[in-house]
């Protein structure tokens, strides 16, 4: 006989077993890590939706999907559940289901027509810019194609529904460009200021918690007191509210000066009092965007989330410089790197410092960052380099890793601080990839040579050599090489007077054409015709490199410093003439321009210098002496 208590409740009427097998199972709950390695639980309540059953299966395959492939986040996958079974309830209702009745084996309702109608409602929700959509509709078809893969009874139009692709599409990420030389330089400027600033804080704070004491017996009215309470955890808006004046005007001279320094923006008297005692001690996470801008500018191989999460753990100090490890989550890499004192992105850095210790390069920096937080490690024990102290919602203060995301603690809130012209985006990305096309810059090369260890070469040139510099350095470089083609063309064909045509064997007049006597025999005896020219260096082309014959002739002749004219050779360029005119009413203007243009321009200008020898060049063509003689390859190349 069951004791009392042990009697099983029967289910009201009208529930189903369905609900009271949901009931009965609960609420799915797994723990993850945030930022921070903060905990969280991330749920699914099965009896929060119209299709409890359903909800429940997809629920379960959740978290066997997070297990199965070792998620440390799967927020998206549940997001993705919880917005499909949020939508196929009222979707199947409309269909004159029974929502509470369907899971993923019915065969009376079509799931993947649901699935479809729940992607294609999706971008609605977001911003057009969004990927939000897109992503959640991969995380669903992932979680249920898990889920047919272990149930033999879900329909094949189901299963073959979430093996493909979503129906969304992927919306290209914006490309980010660097920052200028001049945004770098300044922003450079500042946080080296800023980094003096706070170094001076904090020692001027400190300096006056070793002349404080206890609040609680020395009094809530003087500074010192304030920040020995802050020290030893005292220091809360409600200690404040239960020992100060209510009127901010019957402080002490020295609060109402505290409050005065306060940076941001202008919360209640008390909350401001207790953030500013803070800050005399402990780097807010405004104060740590300095070490940001400069250790992202500086290492080049350092991505913002491997700086970000750093712990103290990671980085070994030696009399050479700093190594660091480095995890990278996305990539699930782990890295050491070694960073030599001396240098910034490979410029030399300045030894003046704030009283005391510390330069500029990598190593110095990373020292300054551990000893601005030596005391908030002593009195929150916090293990990340990035730690910060704020004061929370409760009026407390809270210790832990900067996230950089809120309101009045971004990165662009401390350009806007700091009055800083910087072109948008305010993305901290941009400091990485300011710093690899400085690299660029400094070291020149090629691809494999920029990429060097950092990156593969493809990754490189998609994702770091768009940038402006590596453009305007790669123009640079194109123009230079065009520049020297230009040189070399640029002089077109040397014409020879009809006189001195005999002569070219002579020593003076064959040194005057800057050829040798040989040479100048060979062109006088017609041994180095080309067809419309002749050519001082047949095997020294600037069209097919030094020690190989022209094969290019006579079609290039007369953009090449090599081509020499005589006046014997003027009827048949008088016939190439008519020819390039004829080609300019046959073929389309961008073709003539690119493959003629350039002959046309020689031609005239050679005419124009022997104008008196074209009348009888023109009569030895009607006498029908002369022809023309063009290679077929450069008619069928030319003249389409």
């Amino acid at each position: 006989m069951p004791r009392r208590g042990e009697r099983l409740r029967r289910p009201p009427a009208g529930t189903t077993g369905c609900q009271e097998r949901v009931t009965a199972i609960g609420v799915r709950i797994r723990t993850e890590f945030g930022k921070g390695e903060r905990e969280r639980q991330v749920r699914i309540d099965p009896a929060a939706f119209a299709c409890p059953l359903l909800a429940a299966q997809l629920a379960d395959a959740w978290l066997d999907y997070a297990k199965t492939y070792a998620l440390v986040a799967s927020y998206d996958h549940r997001t993705a559940v919880a917005s499909f079974c949020d939508f196929a309830g009222p979707y199947l209702a409309s269909l004159g289901q029974d929502p509470a009745a369907v899971a993923l084996e019915s065969t009376d309702v079509d799931l993947a027509e649901a699935v479809y109608a729940w992607e294609r409602q999706l971008p609605g929700r977001y911003p057009p810019s969004s990927n939000r959509p897109y992503h959640l509709a991969c995380a669903l078809l992932n979680v249920v194609n898990l889920a047919a893969s272990r149930n033999p009874r879900v329909s094949d139009r189901l299963r073959e529904r979430v093996r493909g692709v979503s129906v969304l599409r992927k919306r290209a990420d914006q490309v980010l460009d660097e920052f200028s030389n001049a945004e770098r330089l300044a922003m450079r400027t500042a946080a080296m200021d800023d980094i003096r600033a706070l170094e001076k804080r904090l020692a001027a704070g400190r300096e006056l918690l070793s002349a404080g004491h206890d609040p609680h017996e020395a009094g809530w009215d003087a500074t010192a007191n304030l920040l020995w309470a802050a020290r030893h955890g005292l220091l809360s808006v409600k200690a404040l509210v239960d020992h100060l004046p209510g009127r901010v005007h019957r402080w002490p001279d020295e609060l109402r000066e505290l409050l005065t320094e306060t940076s941001g923006g202008r919360p209640p008297g008390r909350r401001r009092l207790a953030l500013a005692a803070a800050r005399m001690l402990y780097p807010r996470e405004i104060d740590l965007h300095p070490f940001r801008v400069l250790l992202l500018l500086a290492m080049t191989d350092c991505t913002p989330e491997e700086l970000h999460r750093l712990h103290l753990d990671d980085v070994e100090f030696s009399a050479d410089g700093v190594r660091v490890v480095q995890r990278k989550a996305r990539a699930r890499r782990i890295r050491a790197d070694f960073h030599p004192a001396g240098t910034v992105g490979g410029e030399s850095v300045p030894t003046a410092v704030f009283d005391g210790a510390g330069q500029w390069d990598v190593p110095g920096l990373m020292r300054r960052l551990v000893e601005v937080n030596a005391l908030t490690r002593e009195a929150f024990g916090a293990p990340f380099l990035f730690t910060a102290v704020e004061v929370d919602q409760k009026g407390s203060l809270r210790a832990g890793l900067a996230s950089f995301d809120t309101d009045g603690r971004r990165f662009s809130d401390w350009l806007h601080a700091r009055s800083l012209q910087v072109s948008v985006p305010y993305d901290v990305r941009r400091l990485r990839k300011t710093a690899k096309t400085a690299k660029a810059a400094v070291l020149g090369g090629t691809l494999s040579d920029l990429a060097s260890d950092d990156h593969h070469v493809r990754v490189f040139a998609g994702h770091y050599a768009h940038g402006t510099t590596a453009h305007v350095l790669a123009a640079r470089a194109v123009n230079a090489a065009q520049q020297k083609v230009f040189d070399r063309l640029g002089a077109g064909p040397v014409l020879v007077a009809e006189q001195a045509e005999p002569l070219l064997g002579e020593p003076q007049v064959a040194e005057a054409l800057g050829v040798s006597e040989r040479v100048g025999r060979e062109l006088r005896d017609g041994e180095l015709d080309m067809g419309l020219t002749n050519c001082r260096e047949p095997e020294n082309s600037p069209f097919t490199g030094p020690g190989r014959p022209c094969h290019v002739a006579p079609a290039m002749c007369l953009v090449c410093p090599n081509a020499v004219v005589f006046t014997s050779q003027l009827p048949r360029l008088l016939l190439f003439a008519d020819h390039v005119e004829r080609l300019r009413e046959r073929l389309d203007p961008p073709m003539w321009q690119r493959h003629w243009a350039a002959k046309a321009r020689v031609l005239a200008e050679l005419f124009e210098e022997c104008a008196h020898l074209l009348p009888a060049a023109r009569e030895q063509i009607a006498a029908g002496t002369v022809d023309l003689d063009l290679p077929l390859g450069m008619r069928t190349e030319y003249d389409r």
